[in-house]
């Protein structure tokens, strides 16, 4: 907490081209905090490197990450904006809290299972202790409030119980962080799979729906979309293709299921996938415009990274001071 203002944190991986998902569960909410909130949002960088990336490729989406929090409405003068290698307090915290985390607590993480299973010939130390990284991205802030996706839940528990254990044996040290999972925090699947998350790494590219698309491509991609059998546009369990659909529909017009329900009464699923294609085309139109401003100003990202890093590091080096001393080292 800084004065009166609690403390917010938040961090997107710059591992692949951001999808409607990232959008609409994350970014978008983002800039809600902004007044009432101190907040740091972070392009996690060293996360990204779990799995092997092509170092022009992960530079190239380092700006853009950060390009698109600025575009999504994030002020730079409201809100810390940095990239996360930039401030080497996140990997020494991290080395530090792998030597309280446990190491069952780890292998139980359902992410470390999942991306083991998609990346066999790389299963490395860091894709298993990422979570202990992860917690000292969070705690290294004193974070009050973690805007979280249902699918990071697991890790922000480990998180307040990592934080727990350090300050039960070395007395008040890290705030215990909560958790925001928004009310209507929707989950986006794939359009060609609609049983899993639309993910970025995704080699089926008409499975997913990048925020820098352009309307020819998101149209194409939901006129492409799978559906289930039948014709009629209601939300029903078992209907996991047009389920999907509706839920973008809801997340860009904000109309409730049965509001969407009675406007698509009897016209059945091609007019549907063109209505969906169409507000989500339109309401990223705004994101995609500023962005193709703020990207061609590597000057102006490069000046919004350092003063970010520089105001993220002040703050980390009061929670490194206080860590070192009470674990022993010399400082």
């Amino acid at each position: 907490m800084i004065g009166d203002r609690k403390l917010v944190f938040s961090g997107v991986q710059p591992s692949g081209n951001l999808t409607i998902g990232n959008y609409i569960g994350a970014i978008k909410n983002f800039k809600e905090f902004s007044d009432e909130y101190k907040c740091f949002y972070c392009v996690v960088d060293l996360h990204a490197i779990t799995v092997r990336q092509v170092p022009a490729d992960l530079r190239r989406r380092t700006y853009e990450t950060l390009a698109l929090y600025i575009a999504c409405g994030l002020d730079p003068q409201k809100n810390t904006l940095f990239v996360q290698s930039q401030v080497p307090a996140h990997a020494e915290l991290g080395w530090i809290l792998d030597c309280y985390t446990m190491f069952g607590e780890l292998s139980r993480m359902t992410q470390f299972k999942d991306k083991s299973a998609k990346n066999a010939q790389n299963i490395n130390a860091g894709l298993f202790t990422y979570p202990s990284l992860m917690a000292a991205d969070i705690l290294l802030y004193q974070t009050d409030l973690v805007p979280v996706g249902i699918d990071q839940k697991q890790h922000l528990e480990l998180t307040r119980d990592v934080a727990n254990r350090f300050n039960q044996i070395y007395g008040d040290t890290f705030t215990i962080p909560e958790g925001y999972i928004a009310k209507d925090t929707m989950k986006i699947m794939s359009l060609a799979d609609p049983t899993s998350k639309m993910s970025k790494s995704d080699e089926n590219q008409n499975a997913v729906v990048y925020i820098l698309d352009s309307k020819d491509d998101i149209m194409r991609k939901f006129r492409r979309a799978v559906t289930d059998s039948g014709s009629a546009v209601k939300y029903e369990e078992g209907k996991d293709g047009i389920n999907n659909l509706m839920t973008i529909y809801h997340a860009f017009t904000g109309k409730s299921m049965s509001d969407i329900e009675r406007e698509f009464e009897g016209r059945g699923y091609g007019d549907f996938k063109s209505a969906v294609g169409e507000v989500c085309a339109d309401g990223l139109a705004p994101v995609r415009c500023e962005f193709d401003r703020i990207i061609k100003d590597k000057a102006y990202l490069e000046s919004v990274m350092k003063a970010g890093a520089e105001e993220a590091a002040s703050y980390a080096r009061r929670t490194m001071s206080k860590v070192r001393r009470k674990i022993g080292f010399v400082n």
